[in-house]
Order: structure tokens, then C-alpha cells, then sequence
């Protein structure tokens, strides 16, 4: 099912997937799995809200690619498909298949209309975990087809900046849980530029700022880090940990009241990409009869330590 008028939205929005905890509550809507809100057990909002003045996604889940391809097109054994930035999974209606008192799991298979963008057999299984503090999302990609399933994930959520706990947005802090020293990348025209510059955290803080993303998104391709912290020091915060996901971007716009903490199993294609798509660098090659899973977690922190 694709997203189709106003009374479909305002349905998906109703239909929603409530789990709450006695420190979190969060909500799932059915287009895209896409988690729409994250609240503290006070009542603040932590995820933006999805304001179309800057952008109206919140935490948006990418698959079967991250970033773009070139011309916004796969090309596979000669032939042309369309495939817009990220994919297609977030403007796609899942089947929630599963309901507990503290998860959720939602579904999309491949069908006809996916097929005209990604000719491939695949299931994608999305699961909300929401234990006291720390919420878990772990996506399962399985290839039912007879040929290997080329495929990126992503995770987007845009957390509020400034958070709801005093201090400005200059007073925020990334802090990673390790030094980060290699070179980032940017991405040029939606591909992934082939120049680096430096990288911009120091001690393993970076202190974002609107200049930071005049020129799009930070991208670090191979993070020492398995979590970042964000908010102000001595504040409230949240920590973000992805064990497993080989890439992180961090993206805003200039004068947003948001940040994307990314992580990544992917990228946009280099400017020097090949066309066929199966050899796209950072791919994932799923072998028919298998599958594969890409996690993150947000853990509400009474502090964020520095």
C-alpha cells in the first residue's frame, strides 16, 4: 500500500503503536514503521515533530539504500530503474505482525510496486523494544529469492535541538565514546563526495553549530565510536548506540531546531560509482535463504556526563 489522500494519513496517524514505559513513551506509525514520537516521563517532547517549514520527516527508516544514486537510478543487468534518495521503505504502509506490552514489530514484503523500483525478493522486519529507559530498533532484511539481495539500511531520527532541558543550542554537546580522528566526508549533488576533511571532533566532542551543515551532511564512514551522547553537560540527554552499523551521519539544516544522529549500514554512491548497481561500494549481499539485522538503540540519560 503507498500513501494516498488526507483520510489515510489522519488513519495511519490514529492507528499508531503506543509503548510506554515509567520513562519513555513512544509512537509508531504504520507508513514507513516510522517512529513519531518520543517522550520523557514528564512529558517532553525528544523527537522532532516533523514541521514542514524545515522537514517534515522525524525518524524516517532508509531501505533498500542510503543516500542516492546516480541520476536517482538502479541499474541492474542493463536495466533502469527508479529509485528515489533513501528508498522507498519510509513511504511504504508495513503490517504491524506483532504487539506485546513492550514491543512492536512491523513488515513489508517485496510486491509489484516495489519491484519497479528494486527488482529483488525481500522481508523487512522492524522491531520496537521499549525497555525502562532504552529503546531498541532492530531491522531484519531476509532474502526469500534465489540470488543474492544487494541492500543498505539506515536509520534518520531527528532528536529536538535544543533539547527540552535548558540551555541553547550552542551549549549542546556530541560527545562520542571514542576519539574520532579520521576524515568525513560530505555529500556533492546527493553523492558521496570523493574529497575528505578533517574531521570535526575534538577529545571526541563536537560542538554542532549551524555552519557545521551549510554544506549538507557529515559523514563518517568508518566511526571508532558504538555511541554519541547528546545534549547539554550536566543536563539531560540522550545517548545513541549502534553496535554494528558500520557508518554515522549527522545532518541538520541551518537554523533548525533538530539533529540527526544517523547510524548507517550503506551510503550514498561515490561520485566515481560504478552503474551496476551489485557493485555499488557498501552494499550488504544477503545469500538467498538468509537474512541479516541492523540495530540502534536511544537510551534517555539523566545526564550527559561532561
Amino acid at each position: 500500500m503507498i500513501l494516498g489522500d488526507v483520510e489515510t494519513v489522519i488513519g495511519m496517524v490514529e492507528a499508531a503503536v503506543r509503548l510506554k514505559s515509567g520513562y519513555l513513551d513512544v509512537e509508531i506509525a504504520p507508513l514507513g514503521a516510522e517512529m513519531v514520537r518520543l517522550v520523557d516521563k514528564q512529558g517532553h517532547d525528544l523527537l522532532w515533530n516533523g514541521d514542514a517549514a524545515f522537514w517534515t520527516g522525524r525518524a524516517p527508516l532508509l531501505f533498500p539504500i542510503v543516500g542516492r544514486l546516480p541520476n536517482d537510478q538502479l541499474v541492474h543487468g542493463g536495466v533502469i530503474y527508479p529509485m528515489a534518495q533513501h528508498g522507498f521503505a519510509r513511504r511504504r504502509v508495513f503490517t504491524l505482525e506483532e504487539r506485546t506490552s513492550s514491543s512492536a514489530r512491523f513488515a513489508l514484503h517485496a510486491d509489484e510496486e516495489t519491484r519497479k523500483q528494486y527488482p529483488f525478493d525481500f522481508e523487512l522486519a522492524v522491531t520496537y523494544t521499549l525497555v525502562e529507559a532504552t529503546l531498541t530498533i532492530e531491522a531484519v532484511v531476509s532474502n526469500p529469492g534465489a540470488v543474492p539481495l544487494p541492500a543498505s539500511f539506515g536509520f534518520h531520527p531527528a532528536f529536538r535541538w535544543p533539547l527540552p532541558y535548558g540551555g541553547t543550542r550552542a551549549d549542546h554537546r556530541l560527545i562520542f565514546e571514542k576519539a574520532e580522528v579520521d576524515p568525513i566526508h560530505r555529500p556533492v549533488g546527493g553523492l558521496l563526495s570523493a574529497a575528505a576533511e578533517p574531521n570535526p571532533a575534538v577529545d571526541a566532542v563536537v560542538e554542532p553549530d549551524d555552519a557545521m551543515f551549510a554544506r549538507d551532511a557529515l559523514i563518517f564512514l568508518a566511526p571508532r565510536s558504538h555511541h554519541v551522547r547528546f545534549g547539554v553537560p550536566g543536563e539531560p540527554g540522550l545517548e545513541v548506540a549502534f553496535p554494528g552499523m558500520p557508518q554515522l551521519g549527522l545532518w541538520s539544516k541551518p537554523g533548525a531546531p533538530f539533529l540527526c544522529i544517523e547510524p548507517w549500514s550503506g551510503y550514498a554512491s561515490p561520485e566515481d560509482a560504478p552503474a551496476e548497481f551489485t557493485r555499488k561500494p557498501g552494499l550488504s549481499l544477503i545469500e538467498p535463504g538468509t537474512s541479516r539485522s541492523f540495530a540502534m538503540a536511544v537510551r534517555w540519560l539523566p545526564d550527559v556526563g561532561r
